[in-house]
């Protein structure tokens, strides 16, 4: 019998094998080559997996290595892996015996009430001792899809991991430079705001004399006001910035009321897609790999629902002793053994198999879905991050012209003021255009560094050319 069911555990398991699921797919990218501008270039495949490094900031590195270690979303992810492991071991344990140790020992005292039976012996010792099998064939693959299951939520659980630290450096990156984008834009204002104060003290003393109008002095007032205003919100900004790099940082609750975090001095990088790189390789994104474990666990649990409308094959046994007398219960007569075989037939349940096979299947429906709408949405994040890097690049290189234009045009309106050739009102829409240049050519830098961040996110985070082509043979073909 044992020779049986194992050839038929090898023959049968209930339910469909998993295979991948066909997609259209492009065969390789297809982007622009990278037009000249200010910006370093460089090759997606140099980044590496510690793909923030391109920005060559070491504080930026240290920082990094601070969220992956103390963030609580990433260890919360780890913690899950326990878990999930645990699940595996129990899944597992059902393909093998289950083996027991039993033991007993009672005294019983016997009624002598009138018109009962007397016994000949009123007080009774019983001690017993078994060694106690039992164990289920899994002729209908339900352990072995069971295992499946749990296998591949492990794996889940694994790619998680990978798929939160990718989200988190990308957030810990952007946030980092909304920051130092944020420090510059207060450095600034506070540098207008310094002349506009010193230009208010000089109209203050320019009225007194009556060399200007109280008009004149009410304007200069309301733009050094203005200016304060812009300081104040830029502050609170840059405040709940840090605030919320501490937070993705891991730090404690006494450094989150505290925080002040140390800056540095990324460089702008330019990260470009050659042609002709395999599509395949957009499989290496973590979040990919975790859907499609998640549809191998759907899958595997329609094969444990169909298998319940099997007959369940149980095998028991047990060998011990007993005896009335402790003294002679390991002796030859006392030695006991049981073996038993039984089979147990779902008949009536009034469809609740057929509907648990159909959760399963339906479950298994959702997962695929959920699955496919992944793998386009990554396909569409590359796209998306390949535009907005180009549009960031574009941009950076208009605010930075437009910026210096205007520093010069700044420059000569207020001598021109000084002099009397302009008016005020000519002088104060220069200074505005200026500093709002200057603004967007800070935020436009921004950009551009969190426009890498989001194209490497969307990559899957960085990798090396040698480890790239392992990855692609590696991976199953999806192409439909």
């Amino acid at each position: 019998m044992l020779l049986l069911s194992k050839f038929l555990l090898v023959a049968c398991a209930a339910g469909p094998d998993y295979k991948s699921p066909d997609m259209d797919l492009p065969e390789s990218w297809e982007t622009k080559s990278v037009t000249s501008s200010q910006v370093a270039k460089k090759p997606v495949m140099a980044a590496g997996e510690r793909w923030w490094s391109l920005y060559a900031d070491p504080v930026l590195d240290k920082i990094e290595d601070e969220a992956l270690a103390h963030n609580v979303d990433a260890q919360l992810a780890v913690a899950k892996i326990l878990e999930a492991r645990s699940q595996l071991v129990i899944a597992e344990s059902d393909l093998y015996p289950e083996v027991n140790v039993n033991g007993a020992n009672s005294r019983t005292k016997r009624s002598i009430n009138p018109g009962q039976f007397i016994p000949p012996v009123r007080i009774i010792d019983f001690s017993r001792i078994i060694l106690q099998a039992s164990y289920e064939l899994d002729l209908w693959g339900k352990f072995r899809r069971s295992t499946e299951a749990a296998r591949a939520d492990l794996f889940a659980r694994k790619f998680n991991i990978d798929a939160v630290r990718l989200s988190l450096t990308s957030q810990v990156a952007q946030q980092y430079f909304s920051l130092l984008a944020a420090d510059a834009q207060e450095s600034e204002i506070r540098r207008i705001l310094a002349g506009r104060q010193e230009r208010l003290l000089l109209d203050k003393k320019r009225y007194a004399v009556g060399a200007i109008s109280e008009f004149d002095l009410h304007q200069s007032k309301a733009e050094a006001e203005n200016t304060q205003a812009q300081l104040v919100m830029i502050i609170g900004v840059r405040d709940q910035l840090e605030a919320g790099l501490a937070l993705l940082l891991g730090r404690s609750p006494r450094e989150l009321m505290h925080a002040r975090l140390e800056r540095g001095h990324p460089t702008l990088v330019n990260v470009w897609v050659p042609d002709g790189l395999p599509a395949e390789l957009l499989f290496r994104r973590p979040d990919l790999q975790e859907a499609e474990q998640n549809l191998i666990a759907m899958n595997a649990r329609v094969g444990v629902a169909r298998a319940q409308f099997f007959p369940a094959i149980s095998l028991t046994s047990y060998l011990g002793s007993e005896s009335i007398s402790f003294s002679r219960l390991f002796t030859g007569p006392a030695s006991i053994f049981q073996f038993a075989a039984g089979v147990a037939q779902p008949i009536f349940n009034a469809g609740r198999i057929e509907s648990g096979v159909k959760i399963a299947e339906s479950r298994r429906e959702q997962a695929l879905l959920q699955y496919k709408y992944a793998v386009a949405n990554a396909f569409t994040d590359v796209r998306k991050a390949l535009l907005a890097q180009d549009t960031a690049r574009q941009k950076l290189v208009a605010e930075t012209a437009r910026g210096s234009a205007l520093e010069k045009a700044h420059k000569q309106a207020e001598v021109r003021y000084r002099v009397g050739i302009s008016s005020r009102l000519e002088f104060l829409d220069v200074e505005r255009n200026y500093l709002l240049a200057q603004l967007n050519r800070i935020d436009a830098e921004r950009d551009q560094r969190i426009a890498v961040a989001d194209l490497m996110k969307a990559m899957g985070g960085g990798w090396q050319q040698s480890r790239a082509k392992e990855t692609i043979s590696a991976l199953p073909s999806r192409n439909g």
